[in-house]
């Protein structure tokens, strides 16, 4: 059974954020409440933020003072649909997320549609990779994370980077992934009601901003498509109870039938991204816990 703060959430979601992620609502505006909204939770003590450029893209280094430990860094990619979501958007997920890995986090700005369609944000997430690569950061040391369509696009820039053959990361992190822009999973309509947040009309619009002329099944836009064999391990955590919930299942078994190690987890109950709510919700605290165990097994 869901918590109290996580069932009074799920409805503060339904009734305020649903609306807000409406094709009727303008880019801009989604965009500005995000960046205030998704930030208002305390972050944990010790968080570290520290502003900078990669390449002339903006990021943030994200670290906790108190539990840095490892060598790691995790190169997150916000989710957002591509169009909307930011490394501001997203501290709070990031810091509690250096606090449970004891990681440096480098949380990437990359560039958003209708402005900047596709390739533009894997193209900045590929280059931020290679530029951890040449300053001096190991491959085996680099996870690529990201939630939503940064999942999708974490698992984008991974395909990238193995057709340009630079060693890959030690494993990649999935939340919520969105995987399939054909919108052909079975959950977009028998979850629509559940789902607290996400709508299939306001991504149908965001695909068209990013994809453009592409066709949606192409591998580096829906990468549930691509040859995934060679890959390192993925690791993905989704609700039960989102419109992308298909879209994990069936990644997750297509890399197995590819022979990429996967490990799932589904959390009942949960909606899309719940690890937004980290510091306030008991069951985006132990999300994120496990999530760390997963992509950074010595944390």
């Amino acid at each position: 059974m869901l918590s109290l703060r996580a069932q009074l959430v799920k409805k503060a979601l339904q009734n305020s954020v649903k609306p807000l992620l409406s094709p009727t609502t303008s880019t801009e505006l989604q965009r500005r409440v995000t960046d205030f909204g998704l930030q208002l939770n305390l972050l944990p003590l010790g968080t570290e933020i520290t502003t900078t450029n990669i390449d002339g893209i903006p990021a943030e280094w994200i670290t906790n003072r108190r539990q840095a430990c490892s060598d790691s860094v995790i190169l997150y990619l916000h989710g957002g649909a591509y169009s909307i979501g930011s490394a501001k958007s997203h501290r709070n997920l990031t810091a509690h997320l250096a606090k449970a890995t004891g990681a440096t986090i480098l949380v990437l700005d990359y560039k958003l549609a209708p402005e900047f369609p596709f390739p533009a944000a894997l193209t900045d997430a590929t280059d931020a990779y290679q530029w951890l690569l040449k300053n001096g950061h190991q491959a085996q040391d680099i996870v690529i994370a990201g939630d939503s369509a940064g999942g999708g696009l974490a698992l984008a820039t991974a395909l990238s980077l193995k057709d340009k053959h630079i060693p890959l990361p030690a494993c990649l992190g999935l939340i919520s992934p969105w995987v399939d822009m054909t919108m052909s999973g079975e959950s977009v309509k028998s979850k629509a009601d559940l789902d607290p947040m996400i709508r299939e009309d306001w991504l149908n619009v965001m695909i068209n901003n990013y994809a453009v002329d592409l066709p949606p099944e192409s591998p580096l836009c829906s990468p549930i498509f691509a040859d995934l064999e060679g890959l390192p391990p993925i690791h993905i955590q989704v609700g039960s109870d989102e419109i992308l919930l298909d879209d994990a299942l069936r990644l997750a078994q297509r890399a197995e039938s590819q022979g990429i190690t996967v490990n799932l987890e589904i959390w009942d109950e949960m909606w899309h991204v719940w690890h937004f709510q980290a510091g306030l919700v008991p069951e985006a605290n132990q999300a994120i816990e496990q999530f760390a165990k997963l992509i950074c097994p010595a944390s």
